[in-house]
């Protein structure tokens, strides 16, 4: 089962939410990407990330990588811009200059993800989901996901089965799809 990386110190994560928040700025008033100095031990390992950007409570991006062969610092970076401007459910109504300051800036630091024989095995709020149809149809909820909308390992499974896979609902029932576990530290502004 995933177990979780060993946890970042605070420094290390006020100096990631800053690089992702300039990056945010940067990519919303289409100013250059700011020079990423992430000097901290921790900041050079290479792993996946995802950032989430949310305005007043409301989700406005959220992308993300599994694994990066690239150092943390600027994982994070081209995550941020990402998520401020590529994610596709948010392109008809793109986040605004005036927004940035407003919005709230998450990111979830991942472990290597593995395959999980009994999805049932997942924890609720530790491990985040991957599942893959056989067509090459994927989808993931990270672990907050079950938390913050209050569902049951079932209906956590099926919802990202149905609504980010594009597969049935009960396909990590019946072994359509696999399933793999990964554990994010998630942190944001405070």
């Amino acid at each position: 089962m995933a177990q979780p990386r060993p946890p970042l110190p605070q420094a290390a994560r006020q100096r990631l939410l800053a690089i992702a928040r300039q990056s945010v700025e940067a990519a919303v008033t289409r100013q250059p990407p700011p020079a990423i100095h992430a000097d901290e031990p921790e900041l050079q390992t290479h792993c996946g990330a995802f950032v989430t950007l949310k305005l007043r409570g409301r989700l406005r991006g959220c992308i993300g990588q599994f694994t990066s062969d690239r150092p943390l610092g600027h994982t994070v970076a081209d995550m941020a811009r990402a998520a401020a401007t590529e994610d596709f459910r948010f392109l008809d109504d793109p986040i605004r200059p005036a927004e940035v300051p407003q919005l709230a800036i998450d990111i979830s630091v991942l472990s290597p993800m593995q395959p999980i024989d009994d999805p049932l095995d997942i924890q609720l709020g530790v491990h985040g989901i991957y599942i893959k149809g056989p067509s090459g149809r994927a989808g993931t909820y990270l672990p907050q996901v079950a938390i913050e909308h209050h569902m049951t390992k079932e209906g956590f499974l099926s919802s990202c089965c149905a609504n980010k896979a594009g597969l049935s609902p009960d396909a990590w029932r019946t072994g359509e799809a696999t399933v793999h576990v990964y554990t994010a530290e998630v942190f944001g502004e405070e």
